[in-house]
């Protein structure tokens, strides 16, 4: 406690000493470039020197603005001789000029970090940058001079045929040229002059009051002053990072948990602490940095000989921003508007299109001729053309739409798309066109070329197929359109689904009784319907055999595959019942003297096994 009394004591003090000195260093506003600002200084009369041997003194500045002096800029002089009356510049009689807005934005000439005026003119050769670039170096001379503080006071204006000097001692600091009038609106380079000479004054004497003693031992408390504050934020950044990282770690686990799809999981709580925590410490190095920086611009601005600098640092650092990222950004706000209406739209229509084409599904919304299996379909198809046009609205405003790169690669996503979807799109045709023929649907028993199973899934692209070997079978839309499709479900519509089946019996057995065999063999199949009853066919008569074909009636197609496995089983057990052979497949036997096919368990028990029996016949000659 006792050392941070001491500190804010020692700030206090610091505090109360350095605002006195800074109210009376604290830099005054330069004075306006206006005219009416120069009668506020009349009572300060400005020696204005007008030698005979006035070209002899100009030479001074030839070295960077000769051309101020030069014959062929005497032209523009010839106002000059009524410059004097005031009342010229204040006139409305050059409205012509005025009102043209073609005043050059020039370049500043500053002291100490203030801009002081412009140079708009350009004479000669030397543009306004050079010509500001001369002026700074022959005012950082001036500021060098050991009598800097002297000099400042003795600053007067010196005339010549074409120019007019601001000089003080051997410096001669700024040349004023008629077309530097010109550039400025005022009517004569006097005037223009004597402005420029009292905003120059000003501002070098708020220059040299803070190069003074006083100012630098302010200079140097308040960078002590900077420097405890560095320190302190240094000190707080080590402090509250580390138990920053401590919380992330107690809360792994807890708080932070996984992020998972359904059991899948994405990323750990351990992973999402890492990466947490790496970001902290890249915040942590850029405070440390940003500290860092405010604090040596605060201390190099508190010293005019540094105060340039750290100004020139501030505009390093802020000019990309200011100058390339804020307007960017303030003028894409109305195509972010715009992006962002149509997003809300396109959402809220998706989202109403869901909600009719849901109650569709449900029945409680009909549509006459508009089957509610369609409704999901037709609803992804609607979702994806909503998409696709609010796509093309939203193109023209994306960042970037208009520059080269981005129509190139908009082409060769184009050219990209259009070779690789030529078969994808026919299979999304043909998909549209099984939707709405109703050729099948999820969990139908369907039959497509020779794969048989029960639909699983349907796509624009494709149809996915579950056999009764629980195998999945996709197939594109292309394939299943081009070949016949049975649907096996559809068919109950009509009665029922009828399974058939076919066994063969010789010519010895009577068919009225292989009827009734076939028959009752159906009936007792499960999911064989009573009605309609079954009925028998008899669809061949072989060389060695008949064909008989029971058909049976059933309302369960996804059991097909049990329900014939049954059939043949009651088949066998029937006829064997009825002491029937089944001559399938057909063979050709020697019957006397053999075994019939019927199994032991299915003869009778007075059966006996028939013996050759061989006829003899003699014959004899005539």
């Amino acid at each position: 406690m006792s050392i941070s009394k001491h500190f804010i004591a020692l700030v206090l003090v610091l505090t109360a000493f350095t605002g006195g000195a800074l109210a009376q260093t604290a830099p005054r506003e330069p004075v306006a470039e206006s005219p009416q600002q120069a009668p506020a200084e009349t009572p300060v009369k400005i020696p204005v020197e007008t030698p005979p041997q006035s070209p002899t003194e100009t030479p001074a500045e030839t070295p960077s603005e000769t051309p101020s002096a030069t014959p062929s800029e005497t032209a523009p002089a010839k106002p000059a001789p009524e410059q004097p009356t005031t009342e010229q510049p204040t006139t409305e009689q050059p409205d012509s000029e005025t009102e043209k807005p073609a005043k050059p934005p020039g370049v500043p000439v500053k002291v100490a970090g203030q801009e002081v005026f412009r140079i708009r003119a350009t004479l000669g050769d030397f543009t306004p940058e050079r010509r500001v670039k001369s002026i700074d170096a022959r005012i950082a001379a001036l500021q060098n001079d050991p009598d800097y503080d002297k000099l400042v006071n003795q600053l007067k204006l010196r005339d010549s045929a074409t120019s007019t000097d601001i000089y003080t001692g051997k410096h001669t600091l700024v040349t004023i040229t008629d077309p530097d009038a010109e550039a400025e609106g005022y009517g004569g380079r006097q005037r223009l002059a004597s402005d420029i000479l009292i905003a120059l004054r000003d501002a070098l004497k708020n220059d040299a009051d803070s190069r003074s003693f006083h100012a630098l031992l302010v200079a140097c408390c308040l960078s002590v002053v900077a420097t405890i504050c560095l320190a302190l934020a240094i000190a707080l950044i080590n402090w509250l990072f580390p138990r920053i990282y401590q919380v992330l770690g107690r809360w792994r686990g807890t708080i932070i948990k996984p992020v998972k799809i359904q059991r899948a999981e994405l990323l750990s709580s351990a992973t999402i602490t890492d990466i947490l925590s790496g970001t902290f410490r890249g915040f942590r190095v850029l405070c440390f940095l940003s500290v860092l920086s405010i604090y040596l611009s605060v201390v190099l601005s508190f010293f005019p000989q540094t105060r340039p600098l750290a100004q020139e640092g501030v505009h390093q650092l802020l000019a990309p921003i200011s100058s390339t990222v804020v307007p960017a950004v303030i003028s894409y706000i109305p195509n972010l508007l715009f992006i962002t209406f149509i997003v809300v739209i396109t959402y809220y229509v998706i989202t109403f299109t869901h909600f009719i084409f849901r109650e569709i599904d449900r029945s409680t919304i009909t549509v006459p001729g508009f089957d509610p299996e369609w409704s999901m379909p037709t609803y992804k198809i609607a979702r994806f053309l909503i998409i696709a046009f609010s796509l093309i609205l939203l193109f023209p405003y994306l960042p970037g739409a208009g520059s080269p790169a981005f129509q190139q690669v908009s082409i060769f996503l184009g050219v990209l798309f259009s070779l690789a979807s030529t078969g994808a799109l026919s299979h999304v045709i043909a998909g549209i066109f099984l939707t709405y023929t109703g050729a099948m649907r999820v969990g139908d028993r369907v039959k497509i070329a020779d794969t048989i199973g029960d639909v699983v899934e349907k796509t624009l692209l494709a149809t996915k197929i579950k056999t009764i070997k629980n195998e999945y079978i996709t197939i594109p839309n292309g394939l299943v359109l081009g070949n016949h499709i049975i649907n096996y479900t559809s068919s109950i519509d009509g009665g029922g689904l009828i399974l058939h089946t076919s066994v063969t019996i010789g010519y010895d057995c009577d068919w009225p009784k292989i009827h009734e065999s076939l028959i009752e063999a159906a009936r007792a199949t499960e999911h064989i319907l009573e009605h309609p009853e079954p009925f028998v066919w008899q669809t061949s008569l072989g060389d060695y055999s008949v064909t008989y074909e029971i058909n049976a009636y059933t309302n369960k197609p996804g059991s097909m595959a049990g329900i014939y496995a049954e059939l043949h089983r009651n088949i066998q057990d029937r006829l064997h019942d009825a002491g029937i052979e089944i001559l399938s497949p057909a063979y050709q036997a020697v019957r006397d003297g053999n075994k019939v096919t019927i199994p032991a368990s299915r003869l009778p028990e007075d059966y006996r096994q028939p013996s050759f029996q061989v006829a003899v016949t003699e014959k004899t000659g005539v």
